[in-house]
Formats: C-alpha cells, structure tokens, sequence
C-alpha cells in the first residue's frame, strides 16, 4: 500500500503539500510509514471534485447506491486481514479485540445501514403537502483515531447512502487503515469525486473543511473541545454540524446484586478495553455505600483478568495507549486522583518506559467534585463514588456536563425506571448488548446529531416540503 499518496476525484495523487505526518506504533515507538500533511489546496481539489460529483450521485437511484455499497462489503471484508495487522501496529490496540470490536464490528455496522437504508422515510405525505429529504451535499467527515474503522463507518457509509458526496479527513495519528478502507471504495466502483481521502493535522485540514464554500456540512467526532472549534468555523457559513463528542459515563450498580461478576465484566469491558481509549466507557462506577467494600474485594479480583502486554499476543487485553501525548495526559490524571485524595484500589502513577503501557486504574474515595470523576481521562482509569439513596446515585450520575452513555444494573424494573432519569443518550440496562440500528449520540456538551441506523441516515438529510394539494 502506497501511504504517501491522498486519494481524489477517483485517483491516488500526490498531495500539494511538500510535508509529511510520520506514523508511530506506540508499542515499539518505532515509525511505520508516512502520510502526506496535506494542506488547504488539497482540501480544494478535493471539494471542486465532490461537488462535481454531487448532482449524478444525488441523482443516482438508492438502489444503485445500494448495490455500490453491497460490492464495498465485500471488498473491505477481502481485506481483513491487513485491516487487523495495520489497526495493531497504528493504534496498538490488542489483536484479538482488533480483529472483533475494530474490524468485524464494522461489518455489522455497514450491512445495519445497507438493511436499512430502504426503511428511510425520504417521503413523507401531510395534509395538503408533501415532506422530501434530500442529500445535504458535500460532508467533510473528520474521524478520531481510538477507533479508526468504525467512526469511519459510521459516517461515510450513512452518508454516501443518502446521496452525498463525501471528504475524509481520518486521524493522523491513526490513518493508514483508511487507506484500505478507501482502496475497497475504488474496488467497488464508485464514480469519481463522490468519495475522496485527504491526510493531515486537525487543525489545518479541519478548518479547511469547516470554512470551504462547497463544503455543505461537517461531521466531527473527537474531544467537545475540538467539536466546539470546528462547529464556531463551520457555523460562519451556516453549515450543517454534526458532532459526537467526550463523555463521562456513570454505570450504577444497584443495592442487593446476588453476583458481582457480571456487573463488574461489563464495567471493566467498557474502561479497560481498547486501554479505555472509549467515549463510551463507563468511567464513574456508582455502587451502594453499605456493599463498598465487597465490591471494591471483587473489583481488585477481577481486574487481574485484564491483562497488558504485547498487541500481538492473543492473550492480552490491553495495549499500549496510542500516543506519547496520551501516556502523559493519563499518566498527569492519574497523579492528579492522588494528589485530591482519592485512593488507589489498584494501579500506579505510571513511568515511560519502552512502550506506552498504563495498568487498569481503580481509584476509591472520589467525590464528584474531584477532577479524576468530572474530566474525561480517555485512559483505563476508573472512579469508584458510593451512594446512599438511589435518589443520591441518580444526582451523582447526572452531575457532569456530559451525557453521553450510562449503564445501571440491578432488577430490572428498578433498573428501567433509574435508567430514564439518566441524562444520557444511551442507557444500557443489565446486560443488554448494543443494537447498530439504535441512535447514538450524547446530551449536554457530548454533542449535537446522531449516528446509527434510520437516525444516523436522517443526520445527512435535509427536509423540503412541497405544498401542492394536487401531489
């Protein structure tokens, strides 16, 4: 695979840019390859060709759209096996969870949209008009790197489907498997300019993105910082915006849980896994404070479950985190619990060292005023806070700016009426799994739109309504 090449109006070109990004694989620290820094020339070309494209691709009946989308299938499944070995090296998340939640997951995810893109009520009859969606234009997606398939996913794929045209912007620290992600594109068939990869740093390329005259909308996922950025530059010419943004997820355990084990595994899967590199995570446990102490016995037990290691042993859980950037801004909260009195169940103020590696983190003795349980780690670090009424939990569980994912888990009609008074946009209630045709997205400052299923479609749509008694 050529990674030094930018991928426009339907060729692999050089970018105009005479600067490169060196990408590093955080377990060895040693650079894998290079991706053009591209620059706002580049974003240009790219923009002239996806709004080129749009109006044949608009046109295009939904069924053909569909049939482009069922031979990318196909060609992204193909390629597997170098999708697995490249998301290991550019990101160090551990094999075997590569392959399942990086890789194969989006499989599921795309055939969700493909299944489902016929149910989209793209016409809607009123009383003496009809409502159309229409494709929105030209979408700038820029993608976070702890999930560099699947954000990716879950932004072209919708939009494409609906009818726009489409400009990449994948993390720079992780962009190389959109690389073979943008081969099975071309594999495919699509027509030229309707999807187009550019290379770069957030800001130069997302700002480009955000304030380009043929770019029609943005859609963001990243830090709410980052988020608020690129909506103030895309809002200077009223684009749409779509952001999925950080979160501070509480999971509440319910008083009189017979068995800890399950509750604890689907913490732990959502905090350790991907070294808690997750905006979903559940990093604010909330448990009764009468049981703290068997459950805080159980947490320190099965935590010697998730093992850290080597990426490529099939055996380890936990990776290196992704960046030297990341070591220190966990490694610095980690410090930071500590120094505000919270107490370690488990883990340690990290040191570098060969490799990134941070150890699963559990702190007891947190308030909710502390820093550690109100800023968004992006670690595997978890904050243990007790209650005494699950009237308290519920106003522990609310009190953060963020709103994007929630977890409680107890009987399961206590369970149901705790989880819709959770401000939050997802709520897992027990052991429920996730379903690729809900929404998701986050109240509060964790962000604005959804993604997934109809919902996720709709975000690319734009309503028109036709008043004609007549139709």
């Amino acid at each position: 695979m050529d990674f030094e090449k930018l991928y426009i109006d339907g060729a692999w070109v050089p970018s105009a840019s005479d600067k490169w990004i060196e990408v590093e694989n955080p377990a060895s620290r040693s650079v894998i390859a290079r991706v053009p820094a591209g620059n706002a020339e580049d974003v240009d070309r790219a923009a002239k060709a996806a709004s080129a494209a749009f109006p044949a691709w608009r046109d295009t009946p939904l069924a053909d759209r569909i049939a482009l989308m069922e031979k990318f299938l196909t060609e992204f499944r193909a390629r597997e096996e170098d999708l697995v070995r490249i998301t290991v090296e550019e990101l160090g998340s551990p094999v075997g969870f590569t392959r399942s939640s990086q890789v194969e997951y989006q499989y599921t995810r795309t055939r969700s949209y493909i299944d489902l893109a016929p149910t989209v009520p793209l016409v809607e009859k009123m009383g003496a008009s009809t409502t159309y969606r229409e494709p929105v234009g030209v979408v700038g997606c820029i993608t976070p790197w702890n999930y560099p398939l699947g954000q990716v996913i879950q932004k072209i794929v919708p939009a494409l489907l609906m009818g726009n045209t489409v400009i990449l912007k994948p993390s720079q620290h992780t962009p190389l498997s959109a690389y073979y992600l943008t081969e099975a594109i071309e594999a495919a068939g699509f027509p030229k300019g309707v999807f187009n990869l550019i290379t770069g740093r957030g800001g130069e390329i997302g700002n480009s993105l955000s304030t380009h005259p043929l770019v029609n909308m943005v859609s963001f996922t990243g830090s709410t910082k980052g988020g608020v950025t690129v909506a103030q530059h895309a809002l200077e010419s009223v684009k749409r915006v779509s952001l999925e943004l950080g979160g501070k997820s509480p999971y509440v355990m319910l008083p009189g849980i017979a068995d800890y084990d399950e509750p604890i595994h689907i913490l732990f899967n959502s905090i350790f896994l991907n070294s808690g590199q997750t905006c979903t995570a559940f990093s604010r446990l909330l448990i009764p404070e009468a049981e703290a102490p068997a459950i805080e016995a159980k947490l320190k037990e099965i935590a010697r479950e998730y093992t850290v290691g080597n990426p490529q042993d099939k055996k380890v859980k936990l990776g290196p985190v992704a960046s030297e950037a990341q070591f220190k801004k966990i490694s610095g909260y980690i410090a930071k619990g500590v120094e505000e009195g919270a107490k370690l169940l488990i883990g340690e103020v990290p040191t570098e060292g060969k490799g990134l590696y941070i150890h699963p983190t559990i702190f007891t003795n947190v308030k909710n005023s502390m820093t550690i349980a109100q800023d968004e780690i992006f670690g595997p670090v978890l904050c243990v806070l007790t209650y005494r009424t699950v009237d308290e939990a519920v106003a522990i569980a609310n009190d953060t700016r963020y709103g994007l994912n929630a977890g409680v888990f107890g009987p399961k009609d206590e369970a149901l009426a705790v989880a819709h008074r959770i401000e939050a946009g997802n709520v897992y209630v027990n052991s429920s799994p996730r379903d690729t045709a809900a929404p998701f997205g986050g109240y509060k400052e964790s962000g604005i739109g959804r993604e997934g299923g109809v919902y996720g479609m709709i975000e690319f749509t734009q309503q028109k309504a036709l008043f004609d008694t007549k139709l």
